[in-house]
């Protein structure tokens, strides 16, 4: 059902096809006749053909294959008679029928490999899967095809199992090598059923003109004098022995008492290096294994090297040496050892272009035997080439080239290393460029499978680094790259491990992946343990104290990792490649904690001062428990301000001076030296937090009472409850001017310098749209924007931090200037318009934020009342507006009415006194179920505190009376008062309103400082500007809701208004 069903389709797409093409362009019929007979080999037969296309149509599920577009697209032909409208109706017939035809599903088929074919099938290549051979066939090497069986001959091969095989006759049981005919082999078969011969005979089959032999002939090559001839590898021609077998016995034989090793041959009394140990140890997995590549070479390449002084020999020792992680003093006879056998002694070779580490003939391999020569090698000498930031192509990138070799010790070529030649991880060509533009932090890592590895890397390639420039007459010079192997072993100890240079042994060759020496009996066979270069990192270190954008010779640091290969499709390893720069922090470190020393020392006199102000100010003079604590709390968020100052000029100074340089002179931090910088952040972060908390606690418990200036206008008449007299009492006084008042104070408890949900949005707007992030990226780039395809270079915290505090306080200042320039002088001050408000409403405020300091806002009505009606408030203002009254002030012909006050002992349990009874109840929400007495009682308190503020302020109490003056320039400056208030109180003049210090209006240094600090610790914790913002703004909303909340509750308690008039 399924075959006729696949069967129909393809009849119904190849008749579609022709069908299409035969509407689309209909034959032309001549006109000859209504019916035309063609011939087929006329020239109108041949029109009827559509010329051949200049480019065959694409092929679709719909279309034929092409051999068979190509087998019906134009054959010869049978006559045919053809009629136009016939035609037409058969092609309509034709469409109707492929129309009812079931429509065009997917198709599946098994995944087959070669692998899975077994011994008796073959791959068919054609139909990707498995297919039986015939009789007497069996797979050929490749797998794709079928080969006769031992003792049969092909007589037709067509590919694919379209193989005949015939037996060859009892007397001729060989087949040739091409396996077409029957031979007779004398000296016996292969397993394949080919003829073989002895070692150093060739087997001949034809005659010198082409004639196949009845009999194979196995010839001995002519080793003597004369020829020096053995049989090549393949064992099918002559050829002239090597060498050594010359030179230790005369021949072409290597007979005892000589030596043959490793296909060479060398004569027992030649003075040869101490035998080999063909061992690899692979320390991270405890492993010991002999491997197969060593004992293969190792012995010859030492010995040729040795006595010879064979190039190639001698590049093969030491890449056995590298494979070996260049590790010394293990064993004298291990591949290191050998080489530093005939290091040692070969010095009568000389040196290599003056360097006393480079023998002549041998590879360099070491700086020095023996640990301590790092500092010499890395420090000594600056790499002759200025770098800058903005230069020619030279100047901002580091040539480097490298110098490969095979394992075998052959030179294959010099190749830059851009194109990711020491890159493991794939990635776009400019992305793996972008590690070698000079300033650029390069970070890159991936998890590459172990089958992957093992295919790409089947024979290790080693490297000899060099920095490329150019000297003073043009010439091109390398400078050597010296390498930091962490797997090297000295002694059995890992001496690169360690962070003290001196205890490093650096050395030259590398290589990315050793799948060679991990082999124990068979080359051609997987690896037992593969060794991977899990971790290569170029350090680039700026010279100090010499002329600008120079540096110090390059680093590469390399960290192999060993792999038990178990199973290669599952296992995978992970790599990285990263270009670090970095500078001798030292002095930087120093001068940051100079700063830190002095600023935190004027912190600590700060602080006291600070505290002294806060014993005068609470009228205590004794230094207690409380004392202490008030100090450490001042500290604290000083202290604070001392770090923000350090982290923010740091932040900026790097962001300035690395960005903006054109010849290097500074360089970032390394990650592990921002730890310090992180943790000056945290400490900010952390006691502006605790001062933010102090702050929110004192404005929550301030004491505060509104006077009311008001007097009764007149007397009413009422009667007197359970007496029946009726008695005239003054008319009461309406409440709701202190209601609207205490309203607007609790709208202004947490009214700000700035809009904190624009500062947000505009700083994730400069920082995310406009691109100022991309300034904190470790590269030399000042750009603001990127290309999606260039290589993004990882994040600098102190760049990161430098630029988001500097666009916060950039955003900031200029919302304050706004504010304060623009806004509040020709919009609204809400500050001012309260202070406004008091005077209108003949209301004033008393504030007491310490124990005996607090402020007083004058709000006494110049016209005695202000609870009228529209017309006569108008006429007021009018008047007033005329200058047709007396001024506002405290003071007669003043206007000062905000004032600073340092209370006397006397007075402050005077206002305690009253004051415990007014806020005995906690305000009116619990009338309704407390007693009369109670409320009256309350009501009286109230009255008797307006009362005895009203006569304090009027100088009714001559015992508590209070003068008016003006703050001293050092007063203002330290924020204290000098002279304390023992018979009479103070009240200092304060033009700048400053009773704000008692609302947020009064304290956005601390409050901007903590929105920075948190944003920014965000920041760093997340790396992302949208999550810190968006949970800055949340913070902010919380903590305004807290003051919020509880200051309007601490506002009722204090003034007896009803929260419910607080909207």
């Amino acid at each position: 059902m399924a075959s006729g069903y696949v069967q129909r389709r393809e009849i119904t797409l190849v008749a579609q096809l022709q069908l299409r093409q035969t509407l689309s362009s209909p034959p032309h019929y001549p006109a000859l006749s209504r019916w035309t007979v063609s011939n087929p080999h006329s020239t109108s037969a041949r029109s009827l053909c559509p010329p051949r296309p200049a480019r065959p149509p694409p092929l679709t599920a719909a279309s034929p294959p092409p051999a068979a577009r190509r087998a019906t697209a134009c054959r010869p032909r049978r006559p045919v008679v053809a009629m136009a409208t016939p035609w037409r109706w058969a092609a309509a017939l034709l469409l109707a029928v492929s129309a009812a035809l079931p429509p065009v599903r997917g198709f599946s088929l098994p995944l087959q490999r070669p692998a899975d074919c077994g011994g008796d099938r073959y791959f068919d290549i054609s139909r990707l899967a498995c297919a039986p051979c015939g009789a007497h066939q069996r797979p050929s090497a490749g797998g794709s095809s079928c080969v006769c069986q031992p003792g049969y001959r092909m007589v037709s091969s067509n590919g694919g199992s379209s193989v005949a095989c015939e037996k060859c006759p009892e007397n001729m049981t060989g087949v040739t090598q091409d396996g077409w005919n029957c031979i007779t082999c004398p000296k016996g078969l292969t397993s394949e059923g080919t003829c073989k011969c002895p070692n150093n005979e060739i087997l001949v089959e034809r005659s010198i003109d082409g004639i196949l032999l009845d009999e194979a002939l196995c010839l001995h090559c002519n080793g003597s004098e004369q020829s020096f001839s053995a049989s090549d590898e393949s064992g099918n021609r002559c050829v002239r022995c090597e060498q050594t077998f010359i030179n230790a016995s005369k021949s072409c034989d290597c007979s005892s008492p000589n030596i043959l090793t490793g296909g060479l041959c060398f004569s027992a009394g030649e003075n040869l290096p101490p035998k080999g140990v063909a061992t690899v140890r692979f320390a991270q997995l405890g492993i010991t294994l002999t491997s197969a590549w060593f004992l293969k070479n190792l012995q010859s390449s030492a010995s040729a090297c040795w006595l010879y002084s064979n190039l190639t020999a001698c590049q093969a020792l030491g890449n056995m040496c590298v494979m070996g992680m260049n590790s010394l003093g293990y064993s004298s006879t291990d591949a290191c050892g050998l080489f530093q056998y005939i290091y040692v002694n070969s010095a009568r070779l000389g040196v290599a272009h003056s360097i006393a580490f480079w023998r002549h003939n041998l590879p360099w391999l070491y700086y020095g035997d023996r640990p301590g020569l790092a500092s010499q090698v890395l420090e000594a000498n600056n790499f002759p080439t200025i770098f800058s930031f903005k230069g020619t192509d030279k100047d901002v990138k580091l040539q480097f080239i490298a110098a490969s070799f095979d394992a075998a010790g052959n030179f294959l070529k010099w190749q830059s290393l851009e194109g990711g030649i020491l890159q493991l991880c794939p990635d776009t060509q400019t992305k793996l460029n972008a590690a070698y533009v000079f300033g650029t932090t390069y970070q890159q890592s991936c998890k590459i499978s172990v089958s992957k590895i093992l295919l790409d890397f089947a024979n290790p390639i080693f490297y000899d680094l060099f920095l490329e420039y150019n000297g003073d007459n043009g010439q091109q010079y390398l400078w050597d790259v010296p390498v930091l192997n962490l797997n090297l072993q000295y002694s059995e100890i890992f001496v690169n491990q360690g962070s003290s240079m001196n205890s490093w042994l650096l050395t030259r060759r590398f290589f990315l992946v050793d799948a060679l020496s991990g082999k124990e009996n068979d080359l051609e066979k997987l690896p037992r343990v593969l060794r991977i270069a899990s971790k290569i990192t170029i350090s680039i270190r700026l010279a100090s104290h010499n002329q600008r954008g120079t540096i110090y010779p390059p680093l590469l640091t390399i960290a192999y990792t060993d792999v038990l290969v178990e199973n290669p499709e599952t296992q995978s390893v992970m790599v990285s490649f990263s270009v670090s720069y970095e500078m001798n922090q030292s002095e930087a470190q120093v001068q940051t904690d100079i700063t830190l020393g002095v600023l935190g020392g004027l912190a600590v006199l700060w602080s006291l001062l600070k505290t002294a102000g806060w014993k005068r100010r609470t009228g205590s003079s004794i230094i207690d428990l409380q004392t202490v604590l008030k100090f450490l709390l001042f500290y604290a968020g000083d202290l604070a301000n001392v770090f923000f100052i350090i982290t923010v000029g740091t932040g900026i100074y790097w962001l300035v001076f690395f960005k903006g340089q054109q010849f290097v002179s500074v360089l970032l931090p390394l990650p592990s030296q921002e730890e310090d910088f992180v943790t000056y952040i945290a400490c900010a972060f952390s006691l502006k937090a605790l001062q933010f908390l102090q702050l929110l606690v004192s404005q929550l418990t301030i004491d505060i009472f509104f006077i009311d200036w008001e007097r009764p206008k007149s007397r009413v008449v009422k009667g007197v409850e359970g007496e029946g007299v009726i008695k005239s009492a003054a008319a009461p006084v309406s409440i709701w001017r202190t209601y609207f008042v205490a309203n607007e104070w609790n709208e202004i408890q947490t009214v700000r310098k700035i809009n904190p949900l624009f500062q947000v949005f505009a700083v994730l707007f400069f920082l995310e749209v406009v691109g100022f992030s991309n300034l904190a990226l470790m590269d030399s780039s000042s750009s603001l924007a990127r290309s999606s395809e260039s290589y993004i270079a990882p994040w600098s915290r102190i760049l990161r931090f430098g630029v988001s505090a500097a666009v916060w306080l950039a955003v900031a200042g200029l919302q304050i200037i706004f504010f304060s320039v623009c806004y509040e002088r020709f919009v609204e001050d809400k500050i001012s318009q309260f202070v406004d408000l008091c005077c209108v409403s003949n209301i004033s405020v008393f504030l007491l934020s310490h124990s005996c300091f607090g402020y007083y806002i004058h709000g006494r009505s110049v016209h005695g009342h202000a609870d009228t009606n529209m017309e006569e408030m108008n006429r007021n203002l009018k008047r007033e507006a005329e200058n047709l009254c007396s001024q506002r002030g405290l003071l007669p012909n003043t206007d000062g009415q905000t004032f600073q006050m340092s209370i006397s002992r006397k007075m402050r349990l005077h206002y305690d006194r009253i004051h415990e009874t007014l806020t005995r109840r906690r305000g009116p929400a619990r009338l309704l179920d407390s007693s009369a007495n109670t409320f009256e009682q309350s009501t009286r308190a109230y009255n008797t505190m307006n009362k005895f503020l009203s006569s304090f302020i009027n100088h009714a109490h001559k015992e508590m009376d209070y003068i008016v003056k003006d703050k001293l320039l050092f007063e203002r400056i330290l924020g204290m008062e000098f002279m304390e208030p023992i018979e009479k109180s103070l009240f200092y003049s304060d033009e700048g309103q400053s009773f704000s210090d008692v609302l947020y209006y009064g304290n956005e240094t601390t409050l901007l400082i903590f929105d920075i600090l948190f944003f920014s610790v965000v920041d760093l914790a997340s790396q992302s500007f949208v999550l810190a913002a968006i949970l800055t703004y949340l913070q902010q909303e919380i903590f305004r809701f807290i003051r919020s909340t509880l200051g309007q509750k601490n506002l009722a308690s204090k003034t007896l208004v009803d929260e419910r008039f607080l909207i």
